[in-house]
């Protein structure tokens, strides 16, 4: 998943406070929260339920394209893109659509779509302003916490980068070390995720 679920429980309970002090009215932030959760990884789990699908696609495949010489890492990015297309799946990563950010700014949209739809129908909450001006809100407030986000991880990619041994990414070691950085660098940021 592109962002780890305890960022995204952390986010979830900065919005629900957040949108608490002045946009929506809530009963139960807990409740909120987790209405928000559910949407947030809902959203965020489409395109890695899509790489598994694409995965066991090809997997079926692998004899017929080892024997003529297909690529694996082409083949799967073109099911994968004739599939989003297909599909009407917003991709997640900013990067790969252009956007600095690690989530793409049409990503965070449609999230906050959802978010609205979600919060409408829970008891925990009602909105004191209108139903756009609700969810722009939330985009503002989304995109802010996601901007220390990437600040952090961008950080522990460069400690690892910078190390003196070669650590290759997607290695476990690297996702040990970087797991630990990203840790650090999200306190140094005032960011605990054990806490609310």
């Amino acid at each position: 998943m592109l962002i780890a679920k305890e960022f995204v429980a952390y986010l979830s309970r900065q919005l629900a406070v957040k949108l608490g002090s002045n946009v929506i009215e809530v009963s139960n932030p807990d409740g909120v929260a987790e209405v928000i959760n559910t949407v947030v990884l809902d959203e965020l789990t489409v395109e890695d339920r899509l790489n598994d699908e694409v995965r066991d696609l090809l997997e079926q495949y692998s004899v017929y394209m080892s024997n003529n010489g297909i690529s694996y890492s082409e083949m799967f990015r073109r099911i994968k893109n004739q599939m989003v297309a297909q599909r009407k799946i917003v991709r997640a990563s900013g990067r790969d659509t252009g956007d600095a950010m690690k989530l793409s700014r049409d990503k965070i949209n449609e999230i906050s779509h959802k978010l609205v739809a979600a919060l409408k129908k829970s008891r925990d909450c009602r909105f004191r302003k209108d139903v756009n001006d609700v969810r722009l809100e939330l985009v503002k407030m989304f995109s802010e916490i996601l901007l220390n986000e990437d600040k952090a991880d961008k950080a522990a990619r460069n400690k690892i980068r910078t190390m003196k041994k070669e650590i290759p990414e997607g290695s476990e070691e690297w996702d040990l070390l970087h797991k630990r950085y990203y840790a650090e660098e999200l306190k140094h940021l005032g960011i605990d995720l054990g806490r609310g």
